[in-house]
């Protein structure tokens, strides 16, 4: 914490001229917090023969005396105010923060977390236009990482942004993955914010170079996250009391048939549950992610699933899905229920190889699209098959709970 502020006023005693013999000086404050003293002009003059160095005041009943006085006080009031709200803002501040303030230099200093807060003002009224709400939850998870690393590692509220340097985004980064134990993933999407944060500062001029300059972002290895058979056999045939796993788990199997995404699972309408010539259930439908269009033949499990939500659905929606947060974390529970060890989030659905054990050569393909990325056409290639082989039949017809 801050030590209290000092206040004084002094007279800068200047050579005076030889034909004046009226000694009158400009009058100048000084700030004290700590270690820290800044100088300042009132822009006051006193009569040396009034001034009490003392006090830091002006003497006697005089119209001049109780004048000058009065300027001083409202000074000295103004500098505290100052302080009670650099140090409500920041948790710390320095005799050259006050000054600047008072003289009315940079005063609107930005602060990161109140950049922050101007940068996520205006990625909300941007939401349902370019911007989605999910993605300004991850500004509203990063702010809420930086509050608690400014609290915890440097003992303050916020930090302006001319205090940001290589070393604060490098401990940034060693906080997250340590102290916060987050997956590499998350650290990043953080890092990342922050970055373009100063970006936008350095944008916007306040501040004069990039403070981050020579960092390296790290990028996590990639892993295969696809569930093996029998762990995929175990999470659909164990049984689960709760409706809200089940629920979950089912959304998870309908996902790994149908290689959708968490968000085009979500925002998944009837209208776009189509029947073919043949009597076939299609999903033609484009992904929200890159606007590719794709189609995919509804296989027999993921039909009793939609059979068994239809009289839950709302809004002209086929599932009334969970926020994604909440699913990841009942999902964790569904793989301990089913003796699953590996982290299983909704994202796994999309990764997982099921579709692949279908044996190709064995298959009657149907039309279908696929997007210009390796993430949109890998499930979709496989997904718009017939189940006439073993491996589908197989799943199909194993002992799974109601489907």
């Amino acid at each position: 914490m801050n030590v209290d502020l000092k206040v004084s006023f002094y007279i800068k005693r200047e050579r005076k001229s030889k034909k004046s013999d009226i000694s009158i000086y400009p009058v100048v404050g000084k700030i004290i917090i700590g270690k820290s003293i800044a100088q300042f002009s009132s822009k006051l003059k006193a009569d040396e023969r009034l001034w009490n160095v003392k006090s830091g005041r002006a003497i006697g009943k005089s119209h001049s005396a109780i004048m000058l006085n009065r300027e001083i006080n409202k000074i000295n009031l103004n500098i505290h105010r100052h302080y009670s709200e650099i140090l409500k803002r920041t948790g710390k501040v320095s005799a050259l923060e006050v000054k600047n303030a008072f003289q009315g230099i940079a005063s609107t200093q930005k602060t990161l977390l109140v950049l922050f807060d101007e940068i996520m003002q205006e990625f909300q009224l941007r939401i349902g236009i370019d911007r989605k709400q999910s993605s300004y939850l991850q500004y509203v998870n990063t702010r809420k990482h930086l509050k608690r690393f400014l609290s915890e590692k440097h003992n303050v509220k916020d930090i302006p942004l001319s205090q940001l340097n290589l070393p604060f985004i490098e401990d940034s980064d060693f906080y997250l993955r340590i102290k916060r134990k987050l997956k590499p993933v998350s650290v990043n999407s953080v890092i990342v914010q922050l970055l373009s944060a100063a970006g936008k500062a350095l944008h916007k001029n306040l501040i004069s170079h990039p403070p981050f300059f020579g960092y390296k972002l790290t990028r996590p290895e990639f892993s295969i996250r696809s569930l093996g058979s029998g762990e995929f056999e175990r999470l659909i045939s164990t049984p689960v009391e709760s409706p809200s796993l089940n629920f979950v788990r089912d959304m998870f199997v309908f996902a790994s048939f149908t290689g959708i995404s968490y968000i085009d699972l979500k925002n998944l309408t009837w209208k776009e549950v189509i029947t073919e010539e043949d009597g076939g259930l299609w999903i033609s439908k484009s992904r929200q992610k890159t606007g590719i269009p794709f189609n995919v033949k509804l296989l027999d499990i993921p039909l009793r699933i939609i059979d068994r939500y239809k009289d839950f659905s709302k809004d002209d929606l086929v599932f009334n899905v969970y926020c994604q947060v909440k699913i990841n974390k009942l999902l964790k529970e569904v793989a301990k229920l089913c003796g699953i060890i590996r982290p299983l989030s909704f994202h796994v659905a999309r990764h997982n190889k099921i579709l692949y054990r279908l044996l190709i050569n064995k298959l009657r393909m149907y039309y279908f699209s696929i997007g210009n990325d390796l993430e949109t056409s890998e499930p979709l290639h496989f997904t718009p098959f017939c189940t006439n082989t073993k491996t589908a039949f197989r799943l199909q017809t194993a002992k799974i709970i109601e489907y």
